[in-house]
């Protein structure tokens, strides 16, 4: 009598998985075809070009990132001077100098010193990228660049219009300081000290430092033109 077997009661073999049918990807690659090994491949191989995609992506920190304690050791070094705003108006008046307003336009066009030079060193931000983001957060503890993103042309707008040998004073809303305090060591950063930091660092050698910055110079009733809008 002949006994009849179900396909389904046969014991398959219990099969390594390097002994199981590759496709024809994986005999190219190398790689056998295996459920818990390619699970394993993707995790290790994956996350690694994962990584090295995002690092590839990241954009090298500028020169206005720098860490302040360098900024301020740089401007030390080089003896950029900060000046109040009357003796910053006499200089002007009797010295050729040149105020250098980094304020965003929009602002400098309310009201700014007469004769002074608008170049902002920060501008509305036109991008929202992650990286982006992350950077602009590390610049927000300073309270001064909400909304704003480091212009990538201030370097180039300042020398066609002000040579290498002119006498800049550089001037911002808050001014900021290098004079050290109890509570503020090294002085506090802001943009008019970062935009003297970048004109050092490119070669121009009378650069000074509104100390108050205009909202002082304002304050204390000093010369000031608005432009009309268009």
């Amino acid at each position: 009598m002949t006994t009849m077997i179900a396909a389904s009661s046969v014991v398959k073999p219990n099969l390594p998985c390097s002994s199981r049918i590759s496709s024809c990807s994986d005999f190219t690659s190398g790689h056998s075809w295996c459920p818990s090994e390619a699970a394993k491949h993707y995790r290790v191989h994956g996350v690694r070009s994962m990584r090295i995609t995002c690092a590839a992506t990241k954009t090298a920190k500028s020169p206005a990132e720098e860490e302040w304690k360098i900024k301020r050791q740089l401007l030390l070094e080089k003896r950029v001077r900060s000046v109040d705003v009357k003796e910053a108006l006499r200089l002007q008046k009797e010295n050729n100098f040149v105020i250098l307003d980094v304020r965003p336009e929009a602002e400098f066009k309310q009201a700014h010193p007469p004769g002074a030079v608008n170049v902002q060193i920060y501008r509305l931000i036109k991008e929202w990228t992650a990286w982006d983001i992350a950077r602009r957060a590390a610049f927000a503890f300073f309270g001064i660049f909400a909304g704003t993103e480091e212009n990538p042309e201030f370097i180039k707008s300042v020398e066609e219009k002000l040579g290498k040998d002119a006498k800049i004073i550089v001037a911002c809303s808050a001014g900021g300081t290098m004079k050290p305090t109890q509570n503020l060591p090294d002085g506090k950063q802001s943009r008019s000290l970062i935009a003297a930091y970048l004109l050092v660092l490119d070669g121009y050698k009378n650069v000074f430092h509104l100390e108050g910055g205009l909202y002082q110079w304002f304050k204390e009733d000093l010369p000031a033109e608005a432009e009309e809008e268009d």
